[in-house]
């Protein structure tokens, strides 16, 4: 099974070019001009045990939104590519993660039909350069363009551990839900 993807993007606001191995061992390069979230993508990948290498440039002289969404857009679409027709897949998968005091909840389901819902509370505008509010927005993006059915509630008092704890669970929720555990499609309509 090839559960591979590759995804260039080019708009106006962003150039962004993606690889995507769901059975990797967890090795990124990962540059998106945005280092807060270069270091949440590179613990992503060590978590989810997906390879991902990502070149992205966008117009961060503006702000970090483009950047961030287009990311988003592009790891949901290189996901839903490697997964193919889902055969196989476990499908439905959640995490919860702690890091020191804050606790974060990731549940997924990859049944082709996108749904968020999320409950963060940010404490602060920023963690390093990544606006805080594009946390939400990133996962939104991701569900819509991966086909994704996306849950992801966060407490504690650090920003960045909230949004670090959120990172891997969704790493480890997404690893789960890949796995690959029998032969059939994982739905009573036969086509997820």
């Amino acid at each position: 099974m090839n559960r591979k993807s590759n995804i260039n993007r080019k708009t106006s606001e962003t150039k962004i070019n993606l690889e995507l191995d769901l059975d990797g061992t967890g090795e990124y390069q990962v540059e998106t001009g945005i280092q807060f979230l270069n270091h949440m993508l590179e613990s992503f990948t060590r978590h989810s045990q997906f390879d991902l290498k990502l070149e992205a440039q966008g117009d961060i002289e503006i702000d970090d939104h483009h950047t961030v969404e287009d990311v988003g857009i592009v790891l949901g679409e290189a996901l839903s590519e490697a997964l193919g027709d889902k055969k196989g897949i476990r499908r439905m998968s959640h995490a919860l993660v702690p890091m020191d005091e804050s606790l974060a909840m990731v549940a997924v389901d990859l049944s082709g039909r996108s749904y968020t819902v999320l409950d963060l509370n940010f404490h602060h505008d920023k963690v390093g350069d990544l606006s805080t509010e594009n946390v939400g927005h990133f996962l939104e993006s991701l569900a819509q363009t991966g086909k994704i059915n996306l849950h992801a509630r966060v407490e504690g008092a650090n920003d960045h551990h909230q949004v670090e704890a959120i990172f891997k669970a969704l790493a480890r929720a997404l690893h789960d839900a890949t796995r690959v555990v029998h032969d059939r499609v994982p739905s009573t309509k036969g086509v997820v």
